[in-house]
Order: C-alpha cells, then sequence, then structure tokens
C-alpha cells in the first residue's frame, strides 16, 4: 500500500459546527435515534438503508409535493428500480418556492457583456415569459425543447419556464457545428428550438445565423424558433406572463443529456424531474454546503452536465455566477477577475485550468480581493497533487478545495467534496451520501488500496430513467450494466482507500474533453472521415508532463499524402462539424489503425501505449484483426515525442 499523502486543508470546528452536513447528521440521530458519530458512519448508514437516507433527505429539505409518494422505492435491481412512485411535484417550484423578488439569483459576465445581476423577480417573470411563449407554439407536457444557447441568464430562464410546463429539455453550445448538433437534437425531435444570434469567444465574433437555418433544415420536427439577439446587444423581447408551475410525477423526463458519442451517436441520456430534485438537494446543499450569501460559480458550457449542476445552486439559499466566453482570454487572468468583482465564495473549474494557471506562474490573489473566497472546485479530470499544493499556496491555507467526479449519466458526483472532513493531497474526500461506490477486479470483488472499476452497486434517483429511442432497454443496459449484470459501470479507474478517499486514475473509455467542451471521439471520426483522402482514424489526449496534448492518426488512401492543403481541410472539418476546441495539436500519418476482432479501434490501448504502458499490458494479441497496428503505435511511443 502506498505511504499515507500529507493534509493540505482541514476543516476549522467553526466551519464543521456551521455546515449543513453536521445539522443534517444531528437532526438524523435526533429524529431518527441513531448515534451516527462522523461521515464515515453517516455514509455507511446512507447506503445500508437507502429507502430510510433518501426518505430523510426529502423530509429534511422539505420537499413539496402535490401527491404523496406510496413508497420510497419499489426495488433495488438495476434497471428497473422505480423511485418515489405516485408523487407529484414541479422541480421549478421548488427554485422558486420562498424568493425575495427583490435578491440576486443571478450574477452573470461575458465577453459580450459586463457584469451584470438577475433578481429573483426577473428571473421569474422571464421564465413565465418563455413558458408563455412555449405555450403559444404549442408546446405541452412531453414535448421536447432544444436550446442552442450559451451560458448566459436568459439560458436559465429558458430552462425553468420549461421546466414549469412539463416540456423536457436539452440544450447545446452554440460552438458545437452543425453535425454535432443535429447528431444529439435529432434523436429527441424537438418541436421548438431556442437558438442565440451569435457568440463571441476569444475575442472573435461568431454569427450563427447559417447553423440555424441548417438546423431548421436538418430538424424537421421544429415547429417555431425563437432567436436570443445576445451578439448584436439586443433583449429578448417576450410577452410578460405569470409563471404557472404544473404539477408533474416524480420521474416525469425534466432533461435530456448526452453522452460523449465514444461509439456511435451520442446516448441521450433522460433525466426524471423528481430524481435530479433530490439528488442536487443532496449534492449542492450538503456536499458543497451551499448557503445563504454563497455566491456560486463553474466555468462550463450549456453542453455539459456541469451547466445543470449549476442550476442546482438555485436549490440553495445561495445565488450562481455565470460567465461565458473563453477563460483564457485575454488572459489566464480573467476568471480570477470575475471572482473578485462577483465575489465568488464557490469557484468550480477544471483540473486542466488549474494545472494551466500553475505553469502559468499565475498569482491569483495579486492586484485582486479573494477574500470572500473560501471554496474550490475541480473536475472533468483527475486533478494532480501538484494542483493540490498550487491552490493551498496561491490562495491559502484556509480555502478548501474538493477534487469531484461523476457523469453525465447521472448528472452529479459520486465522489468529491465533504466539508466536514479533511483533503490529502491528490485525492478526492469521500464517496457521496446514498451512492454505494466501489472499486471492482474484472472477476467482480470490490478491492480496497488497489484500482478497480467504478461501480455503483445500489440504484440512485438521478439515474436515467432510459435512453432516448432504446425503446427496449437494450442500449441502457449494455452502457451500463453489460460487464456486471445488474451493477452500474461507470467507465473510471478508481482507488477506494482504507481511509474512505478515492483516487481517480482516468477513463476506462474514450473521451476528449477540451476547454470544458467534451467530445467524443466518434463524432470526430464521422467529420475527419467524411473526407475522400481518409481512410481510417484515431485521435487520443496524451499527457505531458502537465499538458495534454490531441494527436490525430490518420491513415490515407493510396497515393494520398498528408500536406499542407489536406491537413488545412481536416482541421477546417473538425472546427465546424465539432467545435474549434477540438482541433488537434498533431496529425499524423498511421499506416492501419488498431482493431479488435469485433472492429472496436483501440484508443484506450494506443493511449496507453503512448504514455508509456508495454504493449503486453495494453492488448491481448489475440483479440486484434490486425496486431501489426498496434506494434507500429508502440514503436512510435518508443521513440519518443516528435519522432
Amino acid at each position: 500500500m502506498a505511504s499515507t499523502p500529507p493534509i493540505v486543508w482541514t476543516p476549522s470546528p467553526e466551519r464543521v459546527e456551521a455546515a449543513t452536513l453536521t445539522r443534517y447528521r444531528e437532526w438524523l440521530n435526533e429524529t431518527r435515534s441513531l448515534h451516527l458519530e462522523g461521515y464515515a458512519d453517516l455514509w455507511q448508514w446512507s447506503v445500508d438503508e437507502l429507502e430510510g437516507f433518501w426518505a430523510s433527505i426529502w423530509e429534511f429539505f422539505d420537499v413539496t409535493a402535490s401527491e404523496p409518494y406510496e413508497r420510497v422505492l419499489t426495488t433495488h435491481e438495476m434497471p428497473g428500480a422505480e423511485w418515489f412512485p405516485g408523487a407529484k411535484l414541479s422541480y421549478a417550484e421548488h427554485v422558486f418556492r420562498g424568493r425575495n423578488d427583490d435578491e440576486v439569483a443571478i450574477r452573470h459576465a461575458s465577453e459580450l457583456r459586463p457584469l451584470g445581476e438577475w433578481t429573483w423577480g426577473e428571473l421569474r417573470a422571464q421564465a413565465g415569459a418563455v413558458a408563455a411563449a412555449l405555450r403559444e407554439a404549442g408546446v405541452v407536457a412531453g414535448d421536447r425543447v432544444a436550446a442552442y444557447l450559451p451560458n448566459i441568464p436568459e439560458t436559465v430562464a429558458a430552462f425553468l419556464g420549461c421546466a414549469s410546463i412539463g416540456a423536457t429539455w436539452s440544450s447545446c453550445a452554440p460552438e458545437f457545428g452543425v453535425r454535432s448538433v443535429v447528431d444529439r437534437f435529432a434523436q429527441i425531435e424537438p418541436k421548438v428550438l431556442l437558438a442565440v444570434d451569435g457568440y463571441r469567444y476569444g475575442g472573435k465574433d461568431f454569427d450563427r445565423a447559417d447553423t440555424i437555418a441548417a438546423l431548421q433544415q436538418e430538424l424537421p420536427t421544429v415547429e417555431r424558433t425563437l432567436v436570443v439577439p445576445y451578439l448584436d446587444g439586443g433583449k429578448w423581447e417576450l410577452p410578460s406572463a405569470e409563471l404557472e408551475l404544473a404539477q408533474l410525477p416524480f420521474d416525469h423526463p425534466l432533461w435530456v443529456l448526452y453522452s460523449s458519442g465514444t461509439t456511435g451517436l451520442p446516448k441521450a441520456i433522460v433525466h426524471g424531474q423528481g430524481g435530479i430534485l433530490l439528488e442536487h438537494l443532496k449534492k449542492l446543499r450538503l456536499h458543497v454546503d451551499a448557503r445563504a450569501g454563497d455566491r456560486l460559480f463553474w466555468f462550463t458550457t450549456t453542453g455539459w452536465m456541469m451547466w445543470n449542476f449549476l442550476l442546482g445552486g438555485l436549490l440553495s439559499d445561495a445565488s450562481i455566477v455565470l460567465f461565458d466566453g473563453n477563460p483564457a482570454y485575454p488572459d489566464l487572468g480573467t476568471l480570477w477577475d470575475l471572482a473578485d468583482a462577483a465575489e465568488i465564495t464557490c469557484f468550480g473549474t477544471s483540473a486542466g485550468y488549474i494545472t494551466s494557471c500553475q505553469k502559468a506562474g499565475l498569482a491569483p490573489r495579486a492586484g485582486r480581493d479573494l477574500s470572500r473566497l473560501d471554496r474550490v472546485g475541480s473536475t472533468g479530470s483527475p486533478l494532480a497533487p501538484e494542483g493540490f499544493d498550487w491552490v493551498r499556496d496561491n490562495l491559502g491555507e484556509d480555502v478548501w478545495l474538493f477534487s469531484t467526479s461523476g457523469g453525465t449519466d447521472a448528472c452529479t458526483a459520486f465522489v468529491g467534496g465533504v466539508p466536514t472532513l479533511p483533503v490529502y493531497r491528490g485525492e478526492l474526500q469521500a464517496r457521496a451520501l446514498g451512492t454505494k461506490v466501489e472499486a471492482w477486479s474484472d472477476d467482480g470483488r470490490p478491492l480496497v488500496n488497489e484500482v478497480g472499476e467504478l461501480v455503483i452497486t445500489e440504484p440512485m434517483p438521478s439515474m436515467p430513467l432510459y435512453l432516448w429511442g432504446d425503446e427496449d432497454g437494450s442500449r441502457y443496459r449494455e452502457s451500463y450494466f453489460s460487464t456486471f449484470p445488474g451493477v452500474w459501470r461507470h467507465g473510471d479507474w478508481i482507488e477506494i482507500t482504507d481511509r474512505g478517499t478515492a483516487i481517480i486514475t482516468g477513463r476506462s473509455d474514450a473521451t476528449i474533453n477540451r476547454g470544458g467542451v467534451r467530445m467524443g471521439t466518434s463524432e470526430l471520426y464521422r467529420s475527419v472521415l467524411a473526407l475522400a483522402e481518409v481512410t481510417d482514424a484515431l485521435v487520443v489526449d496524451i499527457s505531458e508532463g502537465d499538458e495534454l496534448r490531441m494527436s490525430l492518426f490518420v491513415v490515407l488512401r493510396d497515393g494520398e499524402e498528408l500536406d499542407d492543403a489536406l491537413a488545412a481541410e481536416i482541421r477546417r472539418r473538425i472546427r465546424e462539424d465539432c467545435s474549434p476546441r477540438h482541433v488537434p495539436d498533431e496529425i499524423v500519418v498511421a499506416p492501419q489503425i488498431p482493431r479488435t476482432l469485433s472492429g472496436k479501434i483501440l484508443e484506450v490501448p494506443v493511449k496507453r501505449l503512448l504514455m508509456g504502458a508495454s504493449i503486453e499490458e495494453v492488448a491481448s494479441r489475440e483479440s486484434l484483426a490486425n496486431p501489426e497496428a498496434l506494434d507500429w503505435f508502440d514503436r512510435l511511443a518508443a521513440e519518443g515525442p516528435g519522432s
């Protein structure tokens, strides 16, 4: 077993006492005659007594339902578990209930707009106006509304207006190209498209008029398009209307999120309003400890689940902070400037951003007042131990850094922050309440102090209701339950220590996350392989120290060569079809792409090879259709970078 890393942060007694998590544990002990003494006791009870735990979340956070639930859980079998049958409620009602219309709900800034505020009254009015516009367009409960919008307050209002009438929301960031958007939205057959006229990123304006026209052409079910005049500086003028809050079943579809499209089309993941409500009440209020006076920020786009997660902050007494633009423009200090100006208390970002600040020698506190900042959240990829050091050294020993890891599939974190526990260098603090995470060996044995597959052995309310279009549930079962029947396999490598902490060592499948935009490799392949000159392709992001290098390997048609013109065309295709952030750092010609006998590309084995693993470690030659292709990558790895 590896030696115990040093503790880099310890909560003060005052912080522990003030935490909502502490109040919740004491309330449980009093009302349930329990004797839970700390987080380890609390977590164990929460997964051993699953129904009791989620019923307590309902009661502790005073969930309001127009119709009561008949029972908490129908079965522990996965898939198939049904939560709180019979209950009728409204996610949007829980966002707006008890609000003072004059208090600030959202602070926002972008490359097009200076820092501004929306009050609860403004947010309610805008949500009501959107809901009325959707009704006027014929939208009813169960219809889908597709949003091609940036991370601005109008998008939050549009989502809440959509949720208030029971329509199902789905969003893509406007930097996604037409093909990537259609691959997502066409699956759910939206009735209304909400779009933006354009956006600014890195100081450059991107008009989206042609893209909107192409989407209207490619999405035949869209009957009406509402455009937000964002690029031209206008306002979204909608007739005012009172916000009405429809009461809907617990498992009514709230939104559709998308997997990264690693194989085939992105999975269209459907989440229920009640499951998301309970999960985000738990996660934002107990684990992030969002309380009155907090200003919660997470750098994200509307195409990533962290946008949906950030909206969960509106279920607390905190306000949220939005940013739309390039976090490195005009320099890496942009988001720290926002933290100063907006008086952010919880600064959520990616491991990559922290690493970039570290490498650039950035001093966030130099010339800035960050005195209100007391939490930093990191996600998207594992945060290196040096990142923990950088946060402590540059933001202060009193700032709580919580590294967190979860997934779009459940729209939450499975492991991450706990405000009452210490932080060990390079580790995630603990498994989340009500989430029975384990590390399993290939033969299904739980492991401690060893790396294994991240599995979840008990159901969660925010697990997908289903995948859109998956009529018989076969794709759902194949995606999560095919490796270990009845047990959720997530696709991460994880180590659970005997101290209850966790270490994520990476994905056990392939996703490319660049600047907060997650993209599956198959989406990139669809773009590249549309070129006649390219017959096959493989893409990986490779760690080089603290940097990630995205390498695209292409197999060319006989007689073709990778000249400057072809390289430029490949980059243009990816920029326009997928996203500008997924243009590869290098394009390399390969003789062939290694595949399994069933035809699957060996992305993860190639990535591991290029990062130093031996060929024997990454794949069995007997499982390959063309083992000589992997040999070529092995030789490339041996020759080193730039060979």
